[in-house]
């Protein structure tokens, strides 16, 4: 075994102990099933944060938001009676596939315990004396909580019954588009960085569409699941609709400026790329 491999076995041990500490508690708290959900939630988000303290490296959280949404589908699902109506199979499935493929993602390019996201140390140092405050707060239970409400319409999909609509069918092409995009944009990056030569920057495929064409199937992704949602529960809008737009407002405000800074600081060719191609919604290159 290479010390990749046992670093990956300490990762998914860790998140074999924190799905074990969320079954109990949704054993042990009572009450509706959305609130038993965010209460474990929680309590597996503190057991990898410990674990990301016990080893220095908050990158322990790094797979939590893809390993998480189908855990709570399913149990949603199963906590209203596991309906066969085929909306509930529908977007299972592409959450699953969604899960899969981004988790595979990030496995794939993790290198080990030593390696730790260039983010999580900027977050912790621009308040030293809070680091751990920072720390859990804002690099681990801020983003559970955004994935949470994201995964509001994926309960209401799979725990409210009733016929597929045309809406169902638009948020399937939403959907598994918006996971095609994130794989094919993965692809074209992993190979483009097989050559790439230093400062070079990638301009072709969907990367010469957008510069962040993963960010954009990862918001859709998330739209694709509220249309999921509004199909099956329209009346719910207005809370179904909270997490589409976090996660918005979280990419174009945060991750999106954060990757642009870096970016341009080490490779000066981004700049022209920024004046070539959207940041965000695609669309063809100018020639």
């Amino acid at each position: 075994m290479t010390e990749r491999d046992r670093a990956l076995a300490i990762i998914w041990f860790a998140y074999a102990v924190a799905i074990a500490a969320g079954a109990v508690t949704l054993w042990l708290v009572p009450g509706e099933p959305l609130w038993r959900a965010l209460v474990a939630d929680v309590v597996a988000t503190i057991v990898i944060w410990l674990f990301s303290r016990a080893y220095r490296n908050s990158s322990f959280y790094d797979a939590y938001w893809s390993v998480i949404p189908p855990l709570l589908g399913f149990y949603w699902w199963w906590a209203a009676g596991a309906p066969s109506d085929p909306r509930a199979g529908i977007v299972l499935a592409l959450v699953c596939f969604w899960a899969v493929r981004l988790t595979y993602n990030w496995a794939h390019h993790w290198t080990g315990l030593q390696h730790e996201d260039w983010r999580y140390p900027m977050v912790r140092e621009r308040h030293p004396r809070m680091a751990l405050f920072t720390d859990f707060f804002g690099i681990h239970l801020f983003p559970t909580i955004q994935v949470f409400l994201g995964c509001l319409p994926l309960y209401a999909a799979v725990s409210f019954g009733g016929p597929l609509n045309w809406l169902d069918a638009v948020a399937i092409v939403v959907t598994l588009g918006a996971i095609l995009i994130e794989m094919i944009a993965d692809i074209q990056l992993r190979g483009f960085l097989k050559t790439a030569q230093p400062g070079e920057v990638i301009r072709t495929g969907l990367w010469g569409w957008s510069r962040h064409p993963n960010y954009f199937g990862e918001i859709s992704f998330w739209v694709g699941l509220m249309l999921f949602g509004l199909a099956a529960y329209p009346e719910g809008w207005w809370w179904l609709i909270l997490g589409a737009i976090a996660m918005t407002v979280m990419f174009a405000t945060v991750s999106i400026p954060m990757m642009e800074k870096r970016s341009l600081e080490r490779r000066p060719a981004y700049a022209e790329v920024m004046r070539d191609i959207p940041m965000l919604v695609p669309r063809p290159p100018r020639r």
